[in-house]
This record gives structure tokens, C-alpha cells and sequence, in this order.
């Protein structure tokens, strides 16, 4: 209940900056080390999933949900707002609140320079197989009351000068899911300001693995964020087991979660 509250009150602080000052002229930002946002060139409203394949450039309007897209809770198997073909590529999009699930890849996909204001269920969500590969670059994300990234699929995602903000988890490799496999995420350049428990979940137990380079961590003073967590998976839908946590102020394992103390920078 509390989480939903938090989410509306965000819903409803972007709604109220954009009548104040006009439609796109501020993006809400949390926090004083907050990304600086990119301004909304216009606004779209989707009451239906939007299929892409190829290329769509947003030009930096805002999209939001509406009608059976209009919430912005954690209800598993919402629609997303863009489903994108294997080789998709979606680019300088601000997805706006309501967000219902975001992004959904059904292959291989490429997302630059896409802004997620209040992420709903998840931002973007991976379904690709084995051989998939999966590319973030630029962006960011707030808001996430659980995950940014879900990888129910196979593959590779690389995320790299990504910014997050008031967030669960970064990363998920699914850890119930009915078909698991062996994924690799690899984060380069990432600047995490915190409330956030932590930037990667992965499954030891499928072979997935983390790797990490040139990570931040803002206002975390405690060192409370998690930068890789192991899991225990299955494949049955009961809850994943925690495994191990590795915090930057330990460096990661070196066989799952593949980083030391050198790659991670506390401000």
C-alpha cells in the first residue's frame, strides 16, 4: 500500500510540474545528484501497445499509458507501452507516468537515450533467447519500487552511462521463471544515487554473471546498496534463495559477480 502511495504521489508531482510550467518544461528529478534531465519536446498518449521494429526516434516527446496502459503499480503481466521486434532500436524516448510495463524485447534490441520519469511495473523487460544481445546507452531511470531491468530471457544486456535514482533493484536475471538460462549483464559507466538495495540480482546456480566497471554510488554514506547479489533459481515459480552479497566496499567474487573495490567510486 505504502509503495503504491509513494508512486502516485511521484505520478502526481510530474503531473502538477507539467501544468505549472507548461507541458515538458521540467522533468522531476529526485535529489540534489540527480541526472539533469532532458525537457519533453511534446507529449503522446498510448492507449495500446506500440509495436517497433526497425528504428523509432521519439525526438524526445514524453509517452504515457492510458485506458487498460494507465496504471502504475506492480501488477505482474501488464502490457508495455513499446514492443519491439528482434533488432529493434528505441531511441530519445521520456517515457512518462503512467508507464504500465515499459519496454518489452522480444529479441535483440538496442535503447539509446531513453528516460523512464516513474518506472511502473518494470522499465524494460528482456525476452530474447540464448544468442540474444541486448544494448542500453544513455538514459536513466527513477521511481522503480522493485526492478528497472527484468532478463527473462537468454542473452547478453550491456547498460552503459546509465543514470538510476530512487530504485529496487537495477537488474533481475529472472529467478522463477518457467524456461531459465545462462545471462550476462555487464554495466559500464552506471551512476546510482541511492535509495536502492541494489544494482544486480543474478542466479549462480544457471552460470549467470555480472561484471562491472566505472560504477557510482551517490549518498549512500552507509554503504547499505548491494552492487551484486547471487540467487539461488528454479524454475518453478517459488521465491529464488539469496545466496551471497557483495557490496563495493568488498569487491564482487570474481566468478559471478566480476568486480573489485577499484571499480566502484562512493560521492
Amino acid at each position: 500500500m505504502f509503495k503504491n502511495m509513494r508512486k502516485r504521489w511521484r505520478a502526481g508531482l510530474v503531473a502538477i510540474t507539467a501544468l505549472g510550467l507548461g507541458l515538458g518544461a521540467v522533468v522531476y528529478t529526485q535529489g540534489a545528484n540527480a541526472a539533469t534531465w532532458p525537457t519533453a519536446t511534446g507529449t503522446v498518449k498510448l492507449t495500446a501497445t506500440k509495436s517497433v521494429s526497425g528504428t523509432l526516434d521519439g525526438g524526445l516527446k514524453r509517452y504515457y499509458g492510458s485506458g487498460a496502459l494507465g496504471t502504475d503499480d506492480q501488477d505482474e503481466g501488464q502490457d508495455p507501452l513499446f514492443e519491439l521486434a528482434d533488432g529493434a532500436t528505441l531511441k530519445n524516448v521520456i517515457i512518462g507516468s503512467p508507464a504500465a510495463d515499459g519496454v518489452h524485447c522480444l529479441g535483440s534490441c538496442t535503447l539509446t537515450n531513453v528516460w523512464w520519469e516513474n518506472v511502473g511495473e518494470d522499465a524494460a523487460t528482456f525476452k530474447g533467447g540464448s544468442s540474444a544481445t541486448y544494448t542500453v546507452s544513455g538514459g536513466g531511470a527513477q521511481g522503480a519500487d522493485d526492478k528497472v531491468f527484468q532478463h527473462n530471457g537468454g542473452g547478453t544486456l550491456t547498460v552503459k552511462n546509465f543514470v538510476v535514482d530512487d530504485f529496487g533493484k537495477l537488474y533481475r536475471s529472472c529467478g522463477n521463471c518457467s524456461t531459465q538460462y545462462k545471462r550476462k549483464v555487464v554495466l559500464s559507466g552506471i551512476t546510482a544515487t541511492y535509495p536502492g538495495s541494489s544494482l544486480v540480482g543474478i542466479n549462480s546456480n544457471y552460470g549467470d554473471t555480472a561484471t562491472f566497471s566505472n560504477i557510482t554510488i551517490v549518498d549512500d554514506t552507509s554503504k547499505k546498496m548491494a552492487v551484486c547479489v547471487t540467487y539461488k533459481g528454479n524454475n518453478t515459480g517459488a521465491e529464488p534463495t539469496k545466496l551471497a552479497t557483495y557490496k563495493g566496499s568488498t569487491g564482487g567474487d570474481g566468478t559471478y559477480c566480476k568486480f573489485t573495490t577499484a571499480n566502484v567510486t562512493y560521492k
